[in-house]
């Protein structure tokens, strides 16, 4: 990471510690070993702010080793790689991951992908792995545990009014861009929009975060990928209900 990244890192980390009242809980120690990282989106394409709070629970952990995140491929189709590669981001493939892994990195994904990030407010705590799997199947290929991040609160940092699931179905949105979803929302300072917020930066309301770092998860003996991957979302979401459960939106 360069140095301009590593002061942008800062900014970002000292913002919500203080604009959004981060607090970060950590269950155990992390295992001195490479890891998968696999955290829930709040709201937001190339930025969200669950990306800034995993980086405030990642400095407050004190560890050394680099993260690498496995980033949305629209990042590059947008040509916004030299905005986000500094700061640890490959593309959201197995071979990126193996070969952090190989490298002695961690590797942070966001399994949910645009379904998680985009979603409305009504599914604001709500975990959307939509089933997929592919983060259990790399974690037993490497053979590195999984370290579950949860963080509640940004999906309240505007207001999202619709997905557009079925809109950015009708526009083939998913051939074009590899995006199952198009927002509409308000914010600041776009106003009523359709799927400007999540491509854009916006004002996020003060919204408080809070990130729980879970305990390391392995799979069991003859645990297919499917099962492992039910139990680590299971426990992610057991996590956000008990975090949001008598939570004020925005207030927290």
């Amino acid at each position: 990471m360069d140095n301009i990244a590593r002061a942008l890192r800062a900014v970002g980390i000292n913002a919500v510690r203080f604009y959004n009242r981060h607090e970060v809980s950590v269950s155990e120690p992390i295992p001195d070993e490479p890891v998968l990282f696999v955290a829930n989106h709040g709201f937001g394409g190339i930025i969200d702010l669950n990306v800034v709070a995993f980086a405030a629970a990642y400095d407050k952990i004190g560890l050394d080793r680099e993260v690498i995140t496995l980033t949305h491929q629209i990042a590059w189709t947008l040509h916004a790689d030299k905005l986000v590669e500094p700061f640890g981001a490959r593309p959201a493939d197995t071979q990126s991951a193996l070969d952090a892994f190989e490298e002695g990195h961690n590797v942070l994904v966001f399994p949910g992908g645009d379904l998680d990030a985009l979603k409305s407010w009504k599914q604001r705590n709500e975990i959307l792995f939509c089933g997929r799997t592919g983060y259990a199947r790399l974690a037993l290929e490497a053979g590195v545990p999984i370290v579950p991040v949860v963080t509640a609160g940004a999906g309240e940092s505007l207001l999202v009014l619709s997905s557009g699931n079925r809109l950015a179905a009708a526009l083939r949105l998913d051939k074009a861009l590899r995006l199952k979803a198009l927002p509409l929302s308000v914010s600041l300072p776009w106003g009523i929009n359709l799927g400007l917020v999540g491509l854009l930066p916006y004002l996020p309301l003060p919204t408080k975060l809070d990130t729980s770092v879970l305990p390391p998860m392995r799979p069991r003996p003859d645990e297919s990928a499917q099962n492992f991957a039910e139990r680590v979302h299971k426990a992610m979401q057991l996590e956000l209900d008990s975090l949001t459960k008598n939570r004020r939106p925005v207030i927290g």
